[in-house]
């Protein structure tokens, strides 16, 4: 697993230890990115990384100009690699890491006004956990935030959910990513 793009490009990145943590794959990776540098979400954009592993989406998003990213995730090996990875690149000054259990690091955000414009939700597959996330994010969106949930293929991911609809899902392999905004935002 590596950094794509931008002012880390090339550098790889450590994984967690033990089979409980899933890496969003390269090949995913670079193609979620395109997407999102074609809709010009990335650069200057404050950045949550939801069930963040290893950190490798949000170290990609500040490789590729973000101004800052929080990444949540409860695992000790996760936070562990995910840590390290920030130290390799070089960007740790522009992360917030909470190392919490993502409902109670999403209330903390909540009640601090937090606001991000972009958010990237990759949690363990086939739990329903895309679902609570999008049901609890509301309050930490913008008019004009863009939502991608990533879930096994086979998993399927509701038009709408709460203020939240599906506007496009790609797939790519086993892994779909779905792509929400906000009601009234005619956003990719």
């Amino acid at each position: 697993m590596r950094v794509i793009a931008g002012i880390a490009g090339g550098l790889k990145l450590t994984t967690p230890a033990g089979i409980t943590t899933r890496p969003t794959t390269d090949r995913v990776k670079e193609a979620l990115f395109s997407i999102l540098d074609s809709a010009d979400a990335v650069c200057g954009a404050q950045v949550l990384d939801l069930f963040a592993g290893s950190g490798a989406l949000g170290i990609e998003a500040l490789s590729r100009g973000a101004d800052h990213v929080t990444l949540i995730d409860k695992s000790r090996p996760a936070l562990e690699a995910l840590r390290k990875n920030l130290l390799h690149t070089k960007l740790t000054n522009r992360t917030t890491v909470i190392g919490l259990d993502a409902w109670q690091a999403l209330d903390q955000l909540v009640h601090q006004q937090a606001r991000f414009d972009l958010i990237l939700i990759d949690p363990p597959y086939n739990q329903g956990l895309q679902v609570k996330a999008l049901e609890r994010i509301t309050p930490l969106l913008t008019p004009t935030s863009l939502v991608v949930a990533e879930a096994a293929t086979r998993e399927s991911l509701p038009q709408r959910v709460g203020s939240c609809r599906l506007t496009d899902r790609r797939v790519y392999g086993d892994t779909a990513l779905a792509f929400y905004v906000l009601e009234g935002n005619d956003a990719p």
